[in-house]
């Protein structure tokens, strides 16, 4: 059981007080936040952990028990706003937060699945999310929740009341700016990215007082722009034209929308940034910083300590916006990230410098490799889209991973007992080509256009246990839909993900072999978690289809038109005997 003591009491008679106090009156503090990967009672960060390696301590549900796994109870976010719940479960205090689809947070008794209270962001009508109105998560510190809106503005609620705290806007959504990811905290602050990569936009990490809302630091992730620390200029980003030529830094997209992780030991927060603006490479030489990329950020001034950038000149949107895990293994200080252009990246996380890159999908058509010396990718020329022709349209290439990546939004997990990498993959490609664009506020910059098509006829999606000494697969669980939500790994030998058919799976962490699975109703593409309550092991997961591959899947989202949408929080446990 966790407590705190607000700073600002004074005298014994008021300490005593506080003592007498329930526990968990104060709430979380940053310190209980930096734990969470070991504390097993609650779930108090997106990741479990500020490094986001998704892995429990808790094996009392474990590869021979799960068989047992039977529904506590489901609690629906009701309504009629059933789109893609991509959230992951917050759990303290006998509460579960939950964000829901339209920039909605949701208290759920975590005995009975009762609901306490809710909170709807009043959108405007102009929001322009890219890929779905979805929502992946909260943040819990002190007495508050705090989360990202679909209108590009972080709200902070009573976790209490759900009433508002404070709401401050994070960038202009009738620019094309949204957000979507759960907040970071670390030392107090608040860290968030930004969405909105198809519209010209520029990423960038911001830090604000988690008290407050107000700004500590901010930095943007296309060079040539200034960052900030207290409200002063603190350095260029880069140097600008370095990368970009003329004008092209301005709507450089870059964006920063999935949030980041956090590492105690160097101090580095670790964000992904996304595509380069627009989409044809052609309008813009060079390598583009830091877009595709993957940046450590000092957690207290903001400052660039190193960058390594996984698709220079990205040319197909592959992104580089997935979560970089730190982790340790032989006595190094590493970090790993499964890259939408389908290569798994090891990196030494105190300094960037490439270790090694392997392909964890089927085939990278774009590239055969990485120079091991430059850590850059060999090239295939000719799978690059050319530039538009005179009558407007450039020829068409055939490209795999398609733009919805080897892994796109969903989180990989790491356990710590296996020595393994648990990644959501899909193995897809598609027909792209390019087209003439002009940037234009509030409008799509893409200068592209691309059909998806699937490579392998008996799936889509693919599980897929990495080893990252050696870069081999270790085995694989198949699925005929593609894979778009997150993964939990346990002490009891366990890895659980969900399926748009509606499952929620368990797998043997060792071997793969599926061990038991349970229809929630609608597809399943949140990310599960798991704690222990009562003396008892609970798993929960958010189900309700969407996301982005029925919105850009094209064929491939045809062959699953028909699964269910929903919204609903589903809870497990084991059976008392």
């Amino acid at each position: 059981m966790k407590m705190k003591v607000s700073r600002s009491l004074a005298g014994f008679a008021t300490l005593a007080l506080a003592l007498s106090a329930p526990a968990l009156a104060g709430g979380p503090t940053s310190a209980d936040l930096a734990n969470d990967a070991a504390s097993t009672g609650d779930v108090l960060t997106y990741g479990m952990g500020p490094q986001a390696q998704r892995f429990s301590p808790l094996a009392q549900i474990n590869a021979s028990t799960v068989k047992d796994l039977i529904p506590a109870y489901s609690a629906s976010l009701g309504g009629e706003k059933q789109r893609g719940q991509e959230s992951q479960p917050l759990v303290y205090d006998g509460t579960i937060y939950v964000t829901g689809s339209y920039s909605r947070v949701f208290a759920f008794d975590s005995h009975t699945g009762e609901k306490k209270w809710e909170f709807d962001a009043r959108l405007p009508d102009g929001i322009m999310p890219c890929c779905d109105v979805v929502n992946r998560g909260a943040a819990i510190h002190g007495d508050k929740i705090i989360f990202a809106t679909l209108d590009a503005h972080l709200v902070a609620l009573n976790r209490n009341t759900g009433k508002v705290i404070w709401n401050k806007a994070i960038a202009d959504y009738q620019a094309g700016y949204s957000a979507t990811a759960a907040p970071l905290i670390v030392k107090d602050m608040v860290i968030t990215g930004n969405s909105g990569g198809e519209f010209g936009v520029v990423g960038e990490v911001q830090a604000r007082n988690v008290d407050t809302g107000e700004l500590v630091w901010t930095r943007p992730t296309v060079e040539g722009h200034m960052g900030t620390l207290h409200g002063q200029p603190n350095g260029i980003s880069g140097k600008t034209n370095a990368t970009w030529p003329g004008d092209l830094w301005k709507t450089g997209g870059a964006a920063t929308w999935l949030g980041g992780t956090y590492d105690p030991g160097t101090n580095l927060v670790y964000f992904g940034t996304g595509n380069p603006g627009p989409w044809n490479s052609h309008l813009r030489p060079g390598d583009n910083l830091y877009s595709s990329s993957t940046l450590a950020i000092d957690a207290d001034t903001g400052v660039i300590k190193w960058s390594f950038q996984t698709t220079p000149h990205d040319g197909w949107d592959f992104d580089g916006v997935n979560e970089f895990i730190p982790f340790d293994m032989d006595g190094k200080k590493l970090g790993a990230k499964a890259d939408r252009n389908g290569y798994f990246f090891v990196l030494d996380r105190t300094n960037g410098k490439f270790i090694s890159a392997n392909k964890f999908v089927m085939q990278t058509t774009w590239a055969n490799g990485f120079n091991p010396k430059t850590g850059r990718p060999n090239y295939v020329d000719a799978n690059r889209p050319g530039p538009p022709s005179a009558d407007g349209k450039g020829n068409s290439v055939f490209a795999s991973p398609s733009f919805l990546g080897g892994k796109n939004w969903m989180p990989m997990a790491y356990s710590k007992d296996t020595g393994l990498f648990y990644i959501p993959s899909n193995d897809w490609g598609m027909d792209i080509w390019n087209e003439p664009i002009a940037y234009k506020k509030g409008a799509a910059y893409l200068g592209a256009g691309f059909t998806i098509k699937p490579i392998a006829e008996d799936h889509i999606g693919a599980l897929r246990a990495m080893d990252p000494r050696t870069g081999k697969i270790v085995w694989e669980y198949k699925n005929k839909a593609p894979l778009w939500g997150g993964v939990l790994t346990t002490a009891g030998n366990l890895v659980f993900t969900g399926t748009p058919e509606g499952y929620l799976k368990a797998f043997d962490a060792k071997t793969g072999q599926e061990l038991w699975k349970f229809n929630t109703g609608s597809g399943v593409v949140g990310s599960p978690v798991t704690w222990e309550q009562d003396g008892e092991q609970y798993v929960a997961v958010m189900s309700g289809w969407g996301g982005a591959v029925p919105l850009w899947g094209g064929e491939v989202a045809k062959t699953f038109k028909d699964i269910s949408q929903g919204g609903s929080l589903w809870v497990f446990k084991l059976p008392k005997h």
